[in-house]
């Protein structure tokens, strides 16, 4: 009798701690890095971590912000984030061991990998009012101090490979970019790097700035974009409005685009980022309406994620996760095959 009853309390127990929450599998983590807070890789990634958490409750994903994207790709690269923001600016000079990434490949334990492709960045140039009339194309920057962004980021690796190839010699200013508007008002430099998100939104840094100062578009010469073509750069117009400007501006603000995407590792199964993708396809109008930056990915998913893998093709291997997506929407092409990451 003793011996029963003690077999019935052991069973029961072992059934307690197989229900126990305590015992049931752990969330795996997802550190995913972006840019600093105020900037516009801050505020995708927040509002896509929050559709995430909602329809993949096994993974437990945390926005980690740091000075800016290519710190998250060295710091994947190096094992301190799951996640990155990767732009093919940052993958070019990691895959030619130039620029930002000059002397990292011994440090890396783990290679990025392409995932999924966000959105465009078109990059430009916008001077103080004051300078209208004496500042006519990017050439005129030449001995002028320009605020080019944050020594870290993309955005300013991207603008000053346009400048190096018209010849722009500027004097480079680093400053925060919470105190850019009220700089470029008291004249502390004549020029700043101005961009949107998918051709329709601006980071709110710069809404910022252009509360406290009056800033208009800078743009390159017929000639000069020609040469940016001619070297291998994307030219395309804005309309002025995006930046919220309705006067002391041309109309048609002109910027280089370069793809960014918000990226993961093979540590998450290629049936995870498929699904992944899925979702975010799912709600994609969810996303634009938190963020104007996912609009490319409304209109044309499957597409953006075509043109971003393109890009960065020949520099980091695509995600087998992300090359399954691509196949079923029919946008992969069997000659990238040998670049599936295994």
């Amino acid at each position: 009798m003793k011996i029963t009853k003690a077999l019935t309390l052991a069973v029961c127990a072992a059934f307690a701690l197989l229900g126990s929450p305590a015992l049931s599998p752990a969330a795996k983590d997802i550190r995913w890095g972006t840019a600093q807070v105020g900037s516009a890789g801050h505020k995708a990634l927040t509002v896509l971590v929050e559709v995430l958490k909602k329809n993949m409750p096994e993974y437990q994903f945390t926005v980690q912000p740091t000075t800016g994207a290519i710190l998250t790709v060295k710091g994947y690269a190096t094992g301190q984030y799951d996640g990155y923001y990767g732009a093919d600016i940052a993958f070019y000079e990691l895959a030619n061991d130039i620029n930002r990434f000059k002397g990292f490949k011994a440090q890396i334990k783990r290679m990025p990998v392409q995932s999924f492709w966000t959105y465009t960045v078109e990059v430009g140039a916008g001077i103080h009012k004051r300078e209208l009339g004496k500042l006519n194309s990017w050439s005129d920057l030449n001995g002028r101090r320009v605020f080019t962004g944050p020594r870290p980021w993309d955005v300013r690796a991207h603008l000053e490979r346009a400048f190096t190839a018209l010849g722009v010699k500027h004097q480079y200013l680093d400053v925060a970019i919470n105190t850019a508007g009220s700089l470029m008002e008291g004249g502390r430099f004549d020029a700043m790097i101005i961009y949107t998100n998918a051709l329709s939104t601006t980071a709110p840094w710069i809404t910022q700035a252009s509360m406290e100062t009056e800033w208009a578009a800078l743009n390159p010469s017929a000639d000069e974009v020609q040469k940016l073509k001619q070297a291998g750069f994307q030219v395309v117009e804005v309309d002025r409005a995006v930046f919220g400007k309705t006067g002391t501006t041309v109309s048609k603000v002109v910027l280089l685009p370069f793809y960014y995407g918000f990226h993961v590792g093979l540590e998450v199964p290629a049936d995870d980022v498929y699904r992944m993708l899925k979702i975010i396809e799912a709600n994609a109008a969810d996303l634009v309406r938190s963020d104007g930056s996912y609009q490319q990915i409304v209109s044309d998913m499957p597409g953006m994620q075509r043109r971003g893998v393109e890009s960065s093709l020949d520099l980091v291997p695509v995600h087998p996760g992300l090359a399954k997506y691509m196949r079923e929407k029919g946008v992969w092409d069997s000659k990238w095959d040998s670049r599936v990451a295994r």
